[in-house]
């Protein structure tokens, strides 16, 4: 394991970190604990030393998990992050009340890394004459607190803003060779750095979706390089060549995965890819922007939806049809997915959409939901959907058709 010092406390973070907004789960979506434990447990063994959570995670299960998971000693071996619930907060009062729940759902005496979460421009004016602030510099001086950041979905100009807005030891952006000029961006990256902030990373695959699986057309770049290298360590290695970032969060939920972050972990080394590295790595973007349809991450901060759709999955069997062409495959898999066929559960299908609008406000990545849910509806849907989500409960041993 490689790490990386904190610019303002010094603190030698791994590079590597384990984030827990997406733990194994089980057939209900509640988070599977033996096995998630385990992972967890298992990758502060190896070395990660900073594990990331948040009020909302899991439906608020997350927290409560992880503070049961880091007993027996394991509190002591890690540098643990979580987050206010910005736009949850009516109150100055409020702020205190989330942060000393959180500390008794961590069950610990005080947040290592605390963010104030998912942050944009509007979002900090109401949190920031809330009092905010405030709250972060008492929590600082009382102890519940170490170190004071935020988290953020928003514009490049809002992010300079915040930085310049109060005295941060770290931000948490969105980064990976698709977000460049999304959100904070590269010039983002490097405007915190400038200023001594310490930057976590999120989101360095997509959700995953840079990783697996990958379209023909991108393997067949990734392919031309000299050294072989799977599409997460591309990934991971482009965010980590970049010496302003300290660390990478993986949500990772399968052993093979988090053995293999792991062993890039140790080679992610700040300017360490070649110029024809980085020039194939451009060539995978602008080939990932042609095929991919929406810019989701399956980060699922939509959910749920009041009519019961399953955005981030309508959007992931979406985004497969483009990226790799197979209209069969794609309609079976939308209509056993989305069906319920896996689940036993109502069908989510895009069609059910209102559009009620209540997802935008919620969608970090400022997607225009209802509008590429139509378009899913066009291309996934159509008169025998019924006929192939019946035949998809029958052949996946759920004939349930409640």
């Amino acid at each position: 394991m490689l790490y990386r010092k904190m610019p303002k406390n010094g603190d030698e973070l791994s590079i590597l970190g384990f984030g827990c907004m997406r733990l194994p789960v089980n057939e209900d979506r509640t988070i599977d604990e033996e096995r998630a434990r385990s992972q967890v447990r298992y990758a502060i063994d190896q070395g990660v030393n900073y594990v990331d959570t948040a009020w909302p995670y899991h439906m608020g299960a997350s927290e409560p998990f992880l503070g049961r998971t880091l007993a027996d000693g394991y509190r002591e071996k890690v540098k643990l992050a979580t987050k206010l619930p910005s736009w949850m907060i009516e109150s100055r009062e409020e702020m205190d009340k989330f942060l000393n729940a959180q500390l008794k759902k961590l069950n610990t005496d005080h947040i290592d890394y605390y963010l104030v979460h998912g942050l944009a421009g509007e979002l900090w004016d109401r949190v920031e004459k809330l009092g905010v602030t405030d709250l972060l510099d008492r929590a600082k001086a009382d102890g519940r607190i170490i170190n004071a950041g935020f988290s953020f979905h928003g514009s490049e100009e809002d992010f300079k803003r915040i930085v310049d807005a109060y005295d941060w030891d770290f931000c948490q952006i969105q980064y990976n060779f698709l977000d460049e000029k999304n959100q904070a961006g590269t010039e983002g990256l490097e405007y915190a750095a400038s200023k001594g902030l310490g930057i976590i990373i999120m989101e360095p695959l997509r959700g995953g979706k840079l990783a697996s699986p990958v379209p023909p057309a991108v393997e067949e770049i990734w392919a031309e390089a000299p050294e072989k290298r799977t599409a997460a360590e591309w990934g991971l290695r482009w965010v980590w060549n970049h010496p302003e970032v300290t660390v990478v969060l993986s949500g990772m939920n399968e052993e093979a995965h988090i053995e293999e972050n792991l062993k890039i972990a140790g080679e992610g080394y700040p300017n360490s890819l070649a110029e024809s590295e980085l020039q194939l790595v451009s060539r995978v973007e602008q080939k990932y922007r042609e095929l991919m349809k929406a810019g989701c991450t399956g980060c699922r901060y939509c959910m749920p939806c009041p009519e019961g759709v399953d955005i981030p999955a309508c959007f992931d069997v979406y985004n497969s049809l483009h990226m790799f062409g197979n209209e069969d495959e794609a309609k079976f898999m939308y209509a056993a997915r989305l069906g319920g066929a896996f689940s036993g559960g109502d069908p989510a299908f895009a069609s059910l959409c209102v559009q009620c609008e209540e997802c935008m406000e919620k969608c970090p990545q400022h997607l225009e939901i209802p509008t590429i849910l139509e378009a899913v509806v066009a291309d996934l849907e159509g008169p025998d959907l019924e006929q192939r989500a019946a035949m998809a409960k029958q052949m996946l041993g759920n004939k349930s058709t409640d």
